[in-house]
Parts: structure tokens; C-alpha cells; sequence
């Protein structure tokens, strides 16, 4: 039998619904070959973290779902929303409605510093704070005390400056993004004076971009201190940034050194940006009063690179909050593979691996669950591409599931039976109607839902028949 074909169309589940989803399904898309496509997402809303991580300050970097709204357009394409992988649809079913399956869930949880201390009260994930102020199901009904003034937030990347950056905004900044509204209220009321910006490597070693340590100089309402000695670098991050070509290590050590000699205007707010310290204990009762920090030196490894180590020198800074942003790592699917250690499925160009590394008929990673959480949204364009050429040769070579019903149609009498409520691209596309009316309403881009049962009342009642005289 030849995959691909009118006759024979290639059937394809998709796990997850963020960017790696959507450029594996155009990948497919644009074979040449006859192809189906149905992309199964937990919540009823798509995009993943274009929607639920990116900040809500950066509406530009949100417009790339013009693009998934395109892909999503081509009528070999399906989404179904309000699916959960390993409670509604199981491998097995997968194997009896698909010819290969890709997973593209992204990595779902933080990475734990590993200290004492680290349970009591105030100490958060980053992914909670993000997720609890991008409107996310999952994180809605969480409670972060931001009546206190002190905050550290751990780690070098754009997550931690997102965090960091809203913290520090003010009500005028943050109404006219589609920050979630309970979150908007919540900051509205913040204490939060001083927020500690802490990473475990030099100035010229941070993971974040130019343009986020840029945006943090500014915000309105926030003055950025950096010390002339913290600005400064040791002989071998000069050498690095001298020799290396590493324009982002250049422009972002030229930024932090134009911060260390402006004069502080005296704003409400503080962004202590901090380097060179690792947290080795929280300290407090039952919440956060305090963190410990090892200072670190760097030393060029047998690679080349410059890594921190641990000095015997320490200090403690009085805080209150913590905010944990040390990488996101992905979590186990039921039936599938999983690297415990890395957070990652197993796999050699996005082909799966089982357990004896032999390699996992029909089924593939993408994005993140695949190689970890790295690179930015267009990163996951060639990484797709990567996994889903591997895909395309093993169905010409014959190498896929052979699924006894390969069929839309029986897999969603499957979903009707097990009473799920799916939703479609289209009943989503009402959903984001109704979002973007609460927001014109109230002078905002949107106004998120942000409980699946209030999602669901939307799409069911744009469902129901109009009824007249």
C-alpha cells in the first residue's frame, strides 16, 4: 500500500497546538503528498505559549498566529480542541485512526534549584507567574502575596525579564496589553519595590536578548541599578566578548554599562540586575524572609566556554518572593517515551526511541519535548522541518502504523462516545471574536477567558440555532 495518495491520503495526529505543531503540519502540508492532518490540543484554545508564555507587553511577537491561522485554513487540516492526550485519546487509539503521530506538547513544567528551603511560602516557578498572568487555565486560580516588596528573580533568559519587566510596570503600562484581568487588578495593588534580577553567570554570559534588557530601562516607573563592578568584566569575558563575534554579548554588556552610570531618578520601583551569584538556601519560617547566594567565578572549560563556579564567599539579601526561572522541562505522556533526566522524549532527528533505543514506529517529537527548551519561536520552524522529512521518508519507505480505522469520522464518534466536547478551529475562532469584543469594550486588544467551562459556554452557545418569531 502507498501512503500519500488520493486513494491512501497519509493520516497524521498532532499532540499540541504551539509553533513546533503548526510547522510540522505545514511541513506535511506542503509534501506533495496526500495528507491529513487532525491536531488534538488539551485546552479548546490553540498557539501554546504564543498565547499562554509570551508577554503580554509584546503583542508583535503574538501576530505570528497569523500564520497558524493560515496553515489551520487548508482543508486537509483539522484541530480539535478540549482533547487530552492519555485521558480522551490514548497510543492505541492513535494507532488505530493514524498512519504516524508527532508530539509537540512543549515543556510544561520549571526546573527546581535543588536547596533548602526551596517549598516555603513565596518561593513560585516562573511558568506559574507567566501562566498566571497570560489568562492560562491551569494557573488561574493561583495566589502570589505581591503585597510584599522584595522579589529575586532567578535566572538569565527572557523568561526571568518578562517576569521581572511586569512586575516592575505600571497600571498605565499594563491596561493596554491583554494581560489577564484578575492579574491586571492584582498588579494595580502590588508593593513590590525592589525586584532582584540574579544570574549564576557574568554579564556577558546571559541567556536574554538586547531589546528585553533594553525594554527594562524603559518602563516608566522603575529605575535599573547596576553597580559600575557589576558592569565590569573579568579579563576572560572581555576576551570573550572581544574575540568571540557575539554581537548580543557585546550590545548587552554595552547596555548594562550605560545603566551603571545613570543616576537612579528616584522611581517607585527598583531592577537590581545582579551576576556572578548563585542561591544556595531560602530562608524563613513559613515564607520566604531571605536567600542565601555563593558567589561564583568564571573559568574557561576543556570546550572553551566560560562556565561559573563556586567561591567560598556567600551573602544573604532580606527577601520576600521568589520567582524561579532556570528552564522549563517537559513531563512524561502516558505510553510514550521519556529521558527523565533531560525532560525530553528520546530521539534522533525528532524520530522516537524506545526504551532499547530502538526507534518508535510512526511516532516523532517536535519543539521543545524534542531537544529541549531552547532557541526562539522561529527556531521551531527548521526543527519541525528536521523531524517531519524524517516522517515523510518512512511512510514512502512503508515504515508507519497500520491503523484499522483511519478515519476522521471514527475518531471522532470515539470522542463523542467518551463525551468530549471538541472544539474546531472555526468554534475557536468565535471564541477569540468574543475575546477581542470584551476587549473593545473595555478599551483593551482583549480580554482572555481564563476558565474552560467559560470557553465551552461561549462555543456552545454560538452552537445553538438562532430562534425568532
Amino acid at each position: 500500500m502507498t501512503l500519500g495518495t488520493t486513494a491512501t491520503p497519509l493520516r497524521v495526529a498532532i499532540i499540541g497546538s504551539g509553533p513546533s505543531a503548526f510547522y510540522a503540519a505545514e511541513h506535511y502540508l506542503k509534501s506533495g503528498l496526500a495528507v491529513e492532518i487532525d491536531m488534538f490540543e488539551r485546552l479548546p484554545t490553540p498557539y501554546g505559549l504564543v498565547r499562554g508564555g509570551v508577554a503580554p507587553d509584546h503583542p508583535k511577537i503574538k501576530t505570528v498566529t497569523k500564520v497558524y491561522d493560515r496553515i489551520a485554513a487548508n482543508p486537509n487540516f483539522h484541530f480539535y480542541g478540549n482533547v487530552e492526550f492519555g485521558r480522551d485519546l490514548t497510543i492505541d487509539d492513535l494507532r488505530a485512526h493514524y498512519h504516524q503521530v508527532v508530539f509537540g506538547v512543549g515543556a510544561q513544567t520549571d526546573r527546581r534549584m535543588g536547596i533548602p528551603g526551596e517549598d516555603l511560602l513565596g518561593s513560585h516557578p516562573a511558568t506559574e507567574f507567566v501562566g498566571w498572568y497570560n489568562a492560562h487555565p491551569d494557573y488561574r486560580e493561583l495566589q502570589f502575596d505581591l503585597s510584599k516588596e522584595k522579589v529575586a528573580v532567578i535566572g538569565n533568559g527572557n523568561v526571568a525579564m518578562d517576569v521581572a519587566r511586569i512586575l516592575a510596570s505600571t497600571y498605565d503600562e499594563l491596561v493596554k496589553t491583554d494581560i489577564a484581568d484578575y492579574a491586571l487588578e492584582a498588579l494595580k495593588a502590588s508593593n513590590v519595590k525592589d525586584i532582584y534580577i540574579i544570574g549564576r553567570r557574568g554579564p556577558a554570559q546571559a541567556a536574554y536578548t538586547n531589546p528585553e534588557l533594553k525594554e527594562l530601562g524603559e518602563l516608566h516607573d522603575a529605575d535599573v541599578i547596576v553597580s559600575p563592578e557589576t558592569a565590569e568584566l573579568d579579563p576572560l569575558s572581555s576576551e570573550y566578548v572581544l574575540t568571540s563575534g557575539d554581537r548580543d554579548a557585546e550590545r548587552n554588556t554595552q547596555t548594562l554599562m550605560r545603566y551603571s552610570t545613570q543616576t537612579p531618578a528616584g522611581k517607585s520601583k527598583r531592577i537590581h540586575m545582579l551576576f556572578l551569584l548563585s542561591p544556595t538556601a531560602l530562608f524563613g519560617t513559613e515564607n520566604v524572609e531571605a536567600i542565601e547566594l555563593v558567589k561564583n567565578e568564571l573559568y574557561k572549560a576543556d570546550d572553551g566556554t566560560l562556565r561559573p563556579r563556586a567561591t567560598s564567599e556567600k551573602i544573604t539579601l532580606p527577601i520576600d518572593l521568589v520567582f524561579r526561572s532556570i528552564g522549563y522541562k517537559g513531563v512524561a505522556l502516558p505510553g510514550v517515551p521519556f529521558d527523565e533526566r533531560g525532560g525530553v522524549i528520546p530521539n534522533v532527528k525528532g524520530r522516537i526511541l524506545n526504551a532499547d533505543k530502538s526507534v518508535a514506529v510512526g511516532a516523532y517529537a517536535v519543539g521543545w519535548i524534542k531537544r529541549g527548551p531552547s532557541g526562539i519561536i522561529g527556531t521551531n520552524k527548521p526543527d519541525s522541518q528536521e523531524t517531519i522529512d524524517q516522517a515523510l521518508e518512512d511512510a514512502k519507505a512503508g515504515s508507519s502504523f497500520t491503523p484499522s480505522a483511519p478515519s476522521r469520522a471514527a475518531v471522532e464518534g470515539v470522542l463523542r462516545e467518551r463525551g468530549v466536547d471538541f472544539i474546531s478551529f472555526a468554534e475557536w475562532q468565535k471564541l477569540d471574536e468574543a475575546e477581542v469584543a470584551n476587549g473593545t469594550a473595555s478599551g483593551r486588544p482583549r480580554v482572555k477567558f481564563s476558565r474552560v467551562d467559560d470557553m465551552l459556554n461561549v462555543v456552545r452557545a454560538a452552537r445553538e440555532p438562532a430562534t425568532g418569531d
